[in-house]
């Protein structure tokens, strides 16, 4: 918002009421006394025709209408190394599934769900302490970092490079992975690994039989209770 801000004269933020525990957008447009709206983006409630529209973990699909609008000049950014791992949670997902590695990217908005073409797009190692939350930030940090060449790109009419799946795209939909529960029959390094996986504070951890579970030890320890009991 802030490096938009000092590029363009007129900005126009769509946005939705946010959970307690996520940086509220809402608030801070009233703070810096920027027009705002939390309807769903269309053709019809936009209120100049915009020389680019950036998304960052807009929740809607936006229309083609829309895209055709500015000319295509519309691209988000995408916490994964896409075509992998397009859709929700995908550093959740990522860790879970033993990735070396995570990333992000910036690619083009299109009619499908992270399918557009990329601008510019690089790799995070997954480190073996990692937790959702530190990974998030370690990859949202570097991602900053490329926001202004990304929006270069796009407004110096970048084609960008087309996803290539190789029949290894990943998609996986919104919502908590296998609900927050440990599978007991998951072998240790799954259960470890799953464990750091939900670590994002002040949503809920991992559960095992409803118990609340923020470390692998914790399973063990538990473990050893029934042994001897």
């Amino acid at each position: 918002m802030d490096q938009l801000l000092e590029r363009f004269e007129k900005v126009f933020v769509y946005t939705h009421q946010s959970p307690e525990h996520l940086n509220d957008l809402e608030a801070y447009c009233k703070k810096i006394n920027i027009p705002y709206s939390l309807n769903k983006i269309s053709e019809e409630n936009i209120p100049f025709v915009p020389d680019v529209i950036v998304s960052a973990y807009y929740r809607y699909i936006i229309g083609s209408k829309v895209i055709d609008l500015v000319n295509g000049k519309i691209f988000n950014i995408h916490p994964s190394l896409l075509p992998q791992y397009r859709g929700c949670s995908s550093i959740t997902w990522a860790i879970i599934n033993n990735e070396e590695h995570a990333g992000y990217s910036y690619h083009y908005i299109d009619p499908g769900v992270d399918t557009g073409n990329i601008i510019l797009q690089k790799q995070v190692k997954i480190l073996g302490y990692d937790t959702q939350a530190s990974l998030y930030q370690r990859i949202m940090f570097e991602a900053a970092k490329d926001f202004t060449p990304a929006l270069d790109s796009v407004l110096n009419n970048a084609i960008g490079s087309e996803q290539q799946s190789n029949g290894n795209a990943k998609y996986y939909t919104r919502g908590c992975p296998y609900k927050g529960e440990i599978n007991p029959d998951w072998d240790d390094a799954t259960k470890e690994r799953f464990i750091r996986a939900m670590i994002h504070p002040p949503l809920p951890p991992a559960t095992l039989l409803g118990r609340p579970i923020w470390k692998f030890e914790e399973i063990n320890n538990k473990n050893k209770e029934k042994t001897i009991a």
